[in-house]
């Protein structure tokens, strides 16, 4: 399975819109996991109406709007992988760690919050993505979005997209 990470995307805030090779991703993904921080509905209801299927959850800078149609945590076993979707895991020190206690069943956790890629394994075997903002770099040399595979309980082709 085709699946496009994105986090942080800050509309209308940082940008007006997703730029189009984000569009463009999400048309060529069979899932789109968002982990946060959307900042308006309306970003919502485009990628819940253009997207095959939709991962989500609500993050820090997100309103009682967005929080009333998303999960704090999102949860999912797909391709034989229990993913878990959350917007803050805290200070980058330790956070295999935490996020081995938080979440002890998790293969995979997508994260955002920092706006900073991130690819990491956990002493148990999970897989730490965060895959950056696509809309606001802050002090990153690029905006980012990140693209994987799922398959037989596996993560592969994870690609870290520089905009």
């Amino acid at each position: 399975m085709r699946v496009l990470l994105l986090s942080d995307t800050h509309v209308p805030t940082r940008a007006r819109d997703l730029p189009a090779a984000v569009w463009d991703a999400v048309d060529a993904a069979e899932l789109v996991v968002h982990a946060g921080d959307w900042m308006a509905p309306s970003l919502l209801d485009a990628l819940e109406e253009r997207s095959t299927d939709l991962l989500a959850c609500w993050g820090n800078n997100d309103g009682d709007d967005l929080r009333a149609r998303l999960p704090e945590v999102a949860r999912r076993t797909v391709e034989g992988v229990r993913m878990v979707v959350t917007h803050e895991t805290g200070a980058k020190g330790g956070r295999e760690k935490r996020m081995d206690a938080q979440f002890p069943d998790a293969d995979l956790l997508v994260f955002g919050h920092s706006h900073i890629p991130w690819d990491s394994v956990s002493d148990n075997g999970m897989r730490l993505l965060n895959p950056g903002s696509p809309t606001d770099r802050r002090r990153q040399p690029h905006c980012t979005y990140m693209t994987m595979t799922l398959s037989d309980g596996a993560v592969s082709d994870v690609v870290v997209h520089e905009l």
